[in-house]
C-alpha cells in the first residue's frame, strides 16, 4: 500500500514539470515508470554524470554501476521518453563527501589520496541546464562535457577540508 502511494507522488509531481534532471540513482526505473504514465515529460536527464557507460569497459565494483546505468538507458529509449545522457567522465561531486577514500562516509582527517596532480576543476550543472533548453543538439543524445573553465579542484577542496578542520 505505502510502494502504491509512493508512486502516485512521483506521477503527481511529474506531472507538474516538463523537465526531469534525475539524481536518484538506481531508483530510476520506478522514475522512468512514472515519467511513462505521467505522459507529459519533454526532456529526462538520467543521473549518469560520469563516463559514458556505454563505451567505457570496467570491472567490479564499478561494473554493476555502469551495468545499471546502461539498463536504465535501455528502458528510457524503450518507453520512447525523450533524453539526454550526459558524460562527464568523472564528476568531482560524487567523491567529493569522502574526498574519493573508497567507503568513506566523511572526509579523512589525517591523510588525503590526491587524484593526479590535484589541479583540474569541474562545473557540470552549468551545461546539464544549458543542456536542456538545447534541443537541437542534445535531444535524444549524449552530452559530452569537457569544460574549458572549471569550478574547483580537488586540491582547493582538500586546502578547504583543512581549514575547516584546522
Amino acid at each position: 500500500m505505502q510502494g502504491d502511494h509512493i508512486v502516485w507522488l512521483r506521477i503527481k509531481a511529474i506531472k507538474k514539470v516538463d523537465v526531469v534532471i534525475s539524481a536518484v540513482g538506481h531508483m530510476q526505473l520506478k522514475t522512468i515508470a512514472a515519467i511513462k504514465e505521467a505522459g507529459n515529460v519533454k526532456r529526462f536527464l538520467p543521473w549518469e554524470f560520469g563516463n559514458d557507460v556505454d563505451k567505457v569497459h570496467a570491472v567490479e565494483p564499478v561494473k554493476t554501476t555502469f551495468t545499471t546505468k546502461a539498463q536504465i538507458r535501455r528502458a528510457t529509449e524503450v518507453e520512447g521518453i525523450p533524453n539526454t545522457y550526459v558524460a562527464s567522465n568523472c564528476f568531482v561531486g560524487y567523491f567529493l563527501p569522502g574526498l574519493a577514500e573508497p567507503g568513506a562516509t566523511a572526509p579523512p582527517r589525517d591523510k588525503v589520496f590526491i587524484p593526479g596532480d590535484g589541479h583540474p576543476k569541474g562545473e557540470i550543472g552549468t551545461y546539464t541546464i544549458k543542456a536542456v533548453n538545447d534541443l537541437r543538439s542534445t535531444l535524444n543524445k549524449i552530452l559530452y562535457i569537457k569544460p574549458p573553465k572549471k569550478a574547483c579542484s580537488f586540491n582547493e577542496n582538500v586546502a578547504l577540508w583543512e581549514k575547516l578542520i584546522g
